[in-house]
């Protein structure tokens, strides 16, 4: 054989194989909506999952692929899937919020999702988008680096999921159903958890314990994410420090701590090195509350941190507790979510929108409406029903999905257009005592149309009506800059003077704090490139 020839068929053969890993098929994961008994707290009950599984499987991709799920229904309730963080660019209809951008998988039924990544890199998640099924239906996404290129730090041992939930002794559609019955607080969980488990500080919990082997000198990456239902959640691992190096599928600026605070919804990576002296170590997870009047879970769940060393040694009985923040500890808390900073230019450049075009204000509120059903028993406030608005609208939803009928071009009957650019009553939105009338809102279904390419500016200003309490708010199909943030109420004159327009971090999901802002900036390109 000549050596052109020899050339010629290497040259085949690397054509081949690149032509194999540009053109492989893209992975397609199959999420079976099911029944499936599970023991926690010492009693057994029948909880909705994914496969069987709790929590759900774990997605993998690079960055810049599309994979493809999809859904069969073989629960009892109308289901839909949201993949948190991901933008989905050009494509919402798999966004999964429901009756928003489609209508629910009904019982017995199958949909195809088709999941687009774009710029995301790092840690996101998916789950239930209907209801609160989203309490046992949900998992993680790991979105690694694209191939051929590295992470802004050092290539961790491994990696490993956290999630942080919560567990109702009760059927959780039962508690919710309740709870809309009554008009008055759903009951709050029984227990937090470490990966499904409550940890070994409940009853009838140890054996399943969540435990973490690591070995001494090793870094780990965490990918932390916080699926509880509406609980910002202090974490911490006892005589560990953690270094946060992304939030939310975007890198970030290292940031060491040996407590962080994770907002519900928001996904956290989080490099541990093991760099302490062989033993049992707790992982520890506990509840923020901004409001004394305020029922939550005041339990801590647990996991465990043991180190492998090929020696054997004495643990620690038991094992060391990391000491959390008092659950009141609003500094703690905000001054953490506040200290995050984005990487800048890696993988791509960051530019902080500067030229504002389109200015929203919206209050962000607990509201009450009077009880006119004499079969419910009414538990809010004086007899009232509990319910939530924004810019004093309280959303219903409407009889099909909003994106069809804006395909459509025919919202008649589905939705309005007059979502309020700024609130439509003006008062001190964070007095103490403000008058009974402003706590009843309206009910609607309006939508704020952008136009496209436009630079968006929101202000979301906490209210203390009712109760005033955090809000974590999310963006579907965008990440946004977090430019500035504070208690009280939001001053158009002096706080913008404050905005951080360097290294805002970049994040889809972000909490108001209670009785105060928060103001993000983003771009309307999606649809878009």
């Amino acid at each position: 054989m000549s050596a052109q020839n020899s050339v010629f068929q290497m040259l085949c053969v690397l054509l081949f194989f690149s032509l194999v890993q540009y053109c492989s098929p893209a992975a397609h994961y199959h999420f079976r909506v099911k029944e499936a008994p599970y023991t926690r707290l010492c009693s057994t009950k029948k909880i909705l999952t994914i496969n069987g599984q709790f929590p759900g499987p774990t997605l993998h991709a690079h960055q810049g692929e599309t994979i493809y799920v999809t859904v069969h229904n073989d629960g009892r309730y109308n289901i839909t899937i949201h993949w948190h963080g991901v933008k989905l660019p050009r494509y919402p209809w798999s966004d999964g919020p429901e009756y928003i951008t489609q209508c629910p998988i009904r019982p017995g039924g199958t949909f195809k999702e088709k999941i687009i990544f774009s710029t995301e890199v790092g840690t996101l998640w998916w789950h239930a988008h209907s209801d609160w099924s989203r309490a046992t239906v949900h998992g993680a996404i790991f979105v690694y680096p694209k191939n051929g290129t590295g992470y802004p730090f050092a290539q961790p041992h491994m990696q490993v999921p956290i999630i942080l939930g919560e567990w109702w002794k009760r059927d959780v559609m039962e508690v919710l159903m309740e709870s809309r019955m009554t008009g008055g607080e759903p009951n709050i969980s029984d227990a937090f958890t470490v990966n499904g488990q409550p940890g070994d500080l409940y009853p009838c919990s140890k054996p399943g314990t969540f435990k973490l082997s690591v070995e001494p000198g090793k870094f780990y990456l965490l990918r932390i994410v916080n699926a509880a239902l509406n609980n910002i959640l202090f974490f911490s691992i006892a005589r560990h420090d953690l270094t946060v190096v992304g939030v939310d599928g975007e890198y970030t600026k290292p940031l060491t701590r040996e407590i962080i605070a994770i907002s519900p919804g928001q996904t956290m990576d989080a490099l541990l090195h093991a760099n302490q002296n062989p033993d049992h170590y707790y992982i520890a997870a506990r509840s923020y509350t901004s409001s004394s009047s305020v029922s939550f879970d005041n339990t801590t769940t647990t996991g465990i941190v043991q180190y492998s060393t090929g020696d054997n040694y004495t643990s620690s009985s038991p094992p060391s507790l990391p000491q959390l923040p008092p659950y009141n500890d609003t500094i703690a808390a905000f001054s953490f979510l506040g200290s995050l900073r984005s990487l800048g230019n890696h993988p791509l450049p960051y530019d902080v929108p500067l030229n504002v075009t389109t200015k929203v204000i919206s209050t962000v509120s607990i509201n009450t409406f009077p009880c006119s059903d004499q079969n419910r028993s009414c538990e809010g406030p004086n007899g009232t029903i509990f319910a939530a608005s924004m810019n004093n609208i309280s959303f219903v939803d409407p009889w099909t999905d909003i994106l069809r009928a804006y395909y459509n071009n025919n919202n008649r009957g589905v939705y309005g257009t007059n979502f309020p650019s700024f609130p439509p009553l003006d008062f001190d939105f964070t007095a103490s005592d403000l008058p009974l009338a402003l706590q009843t809102p309206k009910r609607g279904t309006e939508v704020k149309i952008l136009p496209y390419n436009s630079t968006v500016e929101i202000v979301l200003q906490g209210t203390n009506l009712v109760a005033g309490i955090d809000h974590p708010m999310h963006l579907h199909g965008y990440s946004f800059f977090v430019v500035g943030w504070g208690f009280g109420n939001f001053d158009k004159d002096k706080d913008p003077k404050q905005f951080n327009l360097v290294d805002p971090p970049l994040v889809s999901t972000v909490t108001v704090p209670k009785n105060g802002w928060v103001v993000i900036r983003f771009k309307a390109i999606n649809p878009g490139n």
